[in-house]
């Protein structure tokens, strides 16, 4: 896994942090869980890049 992939992979759980948060602070479910997804996403390609790793 690259540097660029884990600070984008990174970047991506925050932001759906942050909008999961505000989304859970404004009652606003859509927000919430458009922030949801993003975490989730960014876990998917992390663990994709994992698996990637192992077999270098």
């Amino acid at each position: 896994m690259g540097l660029d992939d884990k600070i984008k992979n990174a970047a991506q759980d925050i932001t759906g942090k942050v909008k999961e948060a505000i989304g859970d602070h404004k009652g606003d479910e859509r927000l919430k869980a458009e922030g949801e997804r993003d975490q989730a996403a960014a876990s998917a390609k992390k663990a994709g890049e994992n698996v990637k790793d192992v077999f270098k």
